[in-house]
């Protein structure tokens, strides 16, 4: 394994376990860099070196991150939060020029995930089965008319994350009144369902899946898995393959599945490590050593399901505690 294989962590904020376990799988071969807007973001405190840097919107934030890679001699590097994804992506060739391997799937492949109307129609497109979605609240007074879906249903923002804005609603006038108040909606049907995540690591190399981790989700808070419990089932594995190849996803995926009946039905992407990943790291399944391998030339093998059923998760509260 080379020396230096150095990582940059953008917008690390208090996804401490994250820089945890990098450094673990750098030492003696590399730091852990981490950088985040804010010096109160307790994640800047466990990497090998930290900066904090002006926020991903303010002019020149680029440049510094990418001066920040030069003077590192950064390998890689990844952000942990879905604005800066698109950006990351679409400037991944300045990146690749001062040999930076953004990890990261292609611009369209981001956009597409961050866009659920998008995604929806890709699933369906593609013969997968989704959370049946309406961009237009007259075809969703339709088909509810037609008796081919019916309330509760959900409202949220076309883009969006960690659960804000989303609201369950149970009539028509709730639905205008979300509709006058806000612009860029979707509505979605409401699944009764066991609700799944799966963490997925797609080689950068070969563009072949090699690690996929699947929990049900017990408890949920703002948006991220609180509790879970590690599963395994053939047929959730092979949906997820045929879907990430199909897409042609690169680097690592959070991904959230319903299962209604027998059927399981894909309902969101998100292409950053998820909240709940450290559910994974802890069973076995080491996508930052597989990260590790790629950026110094290695293909990983296929560990796809070399992890144990029934390994539970419960997430807790710590403190960090530094001075000025």
């Amino acid at each position: 394994m080379a020396e230096n294989t150095n990582i940059l962590i953008l917008s690390c904020g208090t996804r401490n376990k994250i820089i945890q376990y990098f450094k673990k799988e750098l030492e003696g071969i590399g730091q852990v860099i981490a950088t985040d807007c804010s010096e109160l973001a307790p994640a800047l405190y466990d990497a090998d070196k930290y900066f904090v840097v002006p926020k991903m919107s303010e002019k020149g934030y680029l440049d510094i991150i990418l001066s920040i890679c030069k003077e590192n001699n950064i390998k890689a590097v990844l952000s942990l939060i879905d604005p800066e994804l698109s950006l990351l992506a679409k400037e991944k060739q300045r990146f690749l020029s001062i040999g930076t391997t953004p990890i990261i799937s292609d611009y369209d492949i981001i956009e597409l995930c961050f866009d659920k109307y998008e995604t929806y129609k890709f699933l369906t497109s593609n013969g997968f089965k989704a959370i049946k979605t309406y961009i237009k609240k007259e075809e969703f007074y339709k088909d509810v008319e037609d008796e081919k879906i019916k309330y509760p249903v959900f409202i949220k923002p076309v883009r969006g994350s960690a659960s804000i804005n989303i609201n369950k609603v149970n009539s028509k006038e709730e639905v205008e009144v979300l509709f006058k108040q806000f612009d860029n909606l979707i509505i979605q049907e409401f699944i009764d369902g066991i609700e799944y995540g799966a963490d997925v690591y797609i080689d950068m190399l070969s563009g072949e899946p090699v690690a996929v981790f699947t929990k049900e989700k017990i408890k949920m808070r703002a948006g991220e898995t609180d509790k879970s419990v590690s599963i395994k089932d053939e047929k959730l594995f092979s949906l997820i393959k045929d879907f990430v190849k199909k897409v042609g996803f690169r680097g690592i995926i959070d991904m959230d599945i319903f299962k209604v009946g027998d059927e399981y039905c894909i309902s969101e992407v998100n292409p950053r490590f998820g909240g709940g990943y450290p559910h994974g790291y802890e069973s076995g399944v080491n996508i930052p050593r597989m990260i590790i391998e790629n950026i110094n030339g290695n293909v990983n093998a296929n560990e796809i399901g070399d992890y144990d059923e029934g390994i539970y998760m419960m997430k807790y509260n710590e403190v960090k505690v530094t001075r000025k």
